[in-house]
């Protein structure tokens, strides 16, 4: 029989039951967020109290670094503490809560990408208007613009899966709450929310990476006319981290549509999973950072001013 209001509680399978190994993922993915967490934080100081950090620019890689600290939480400590203590289970509630959060973080940051390219664009294709385009009132509505994009990108499909029913079996065989192995166990009829997440899902894409790849065709078009190699180097220089980081993102994404055989699709999606929500937040600080000099010396003004006040 069918019983929703019965079931409270989910069985999370996670990664592996082979004790040691369970160790070293723990390991693994306890250094991957401290890192994560804490060059994203970083981050998000020299934004605040640095004067040269103080452009468009900076204040996107602010924002994107708030979200990344806010999407690798709402995944990685769950699991920590299932690992830790050998709790599987989490709640119903606690579970919609980490789907929601997940996508709507998630769906976010890819906005917020595409914001960026054209932040990046504009610096580089129309430099004398570039202040006027992109004033502190502009930047902030952009952002705005971008949770509001991921929050109306989540709440269809969560409204409809907050009516699925659940019969007995409530195990998820993954390490988060997350849609499609929710919708595999749930005893109602998924078809037209499936097909409506993977449309919602690949329209988000599809559209953001666009914008992203034209952005940047008018971007090379612009630095190649520049006369000097000096002048391009400098330009493709401001443009390679976000370019490396839309690559480790949207590849991630889309390794996830690529649909391999029924028996290994899980165990992909998975390992996928574990390189979106922990490695890819814990490698895009040290992106941004080591291949800007304004962070770095921004980094390095920051250590000067905390080593002269420990004096």
């Amino acid at each position: 029989m069918r019983n929703h209001t019965s079931l409270t509680t989910f069985i999370l399978l996670g990664l592996t039951n082979n004790p040691q190994v369970q160790v070293l993922i723990f390991i693994l993915l306890f250094v991957t967020y401290t890192l994560s967490i804490t060059g994203n934080l970083i981050i998000i100081i020299l934004t605040l109290v640095d004067s040269h950090l103080k452009s468009a620019m900076y204040f996107f890689l602010k924002n994107f670094s708030f979200l990344e600290t806010l999407f690798t939480t709402a995944c990685i400590p769950r699991f920590l503490y299932s690992l830790s203590t050998g709790d599987k289970t989490i709640s119903y509630n606690a579970c919609v809560a980490q789907v929601f959060f997940i996508i709507l973080f998630g769906a976010t940051e890819f906005f917020l990408l595409t914001i960026m390219s054209y932040d990046r664009y504009v610096a580089i294709c129309k430099p004398l208007h570039y202040v006027t385009i992109m004033n502190s009132k502009a930047r902030s509505w952009l952002v705005i613009c971008c949770w509001v994009a991921g929050l109306l990108v989540i709440l269809p499909p969560l409204c409809l899966g907050l009516n699925l029913e659940f019969c007995d079996y409530n195990v998820i065989d993954h390490f988060l709450c997350d849609a499609s192995p929710l919708l595999k166990i749930s005893c109602s009829d998924t078809w037209f929310i499936e097909q409506m997440t993977i449309a919602i899902a690949a329209l988000t894409t599809f559209i953001t990476l666009l914008c992203i790849v034209l952005s940047y065709i008018y971007i090379i078009k612009t630095i190649i006319k520049f006369p000097s190699a000096q002048q391009r180097m400098k330009a493709f220089s401001t443009c390679s981290s976000h370019m490396l980081v839309v690559s480790i993102t949207y590849g991630s994404c889309i390794f996830v549509y690529i649909k391999p055989s029924p028996k290994d699709q899980v165990a992909i999606n998975k390992s996928v999973s574990v390189l979106t929500t922990s490695v890819a937040p814990m490698l895009n600080p040290f992106i941004y950072t080591l291949r800007n000099t304004q962070v770095k010396q921004a980094f390095a003004d920051l250590i000067k001013r905390i080593s002269m006040i420990s004096k």
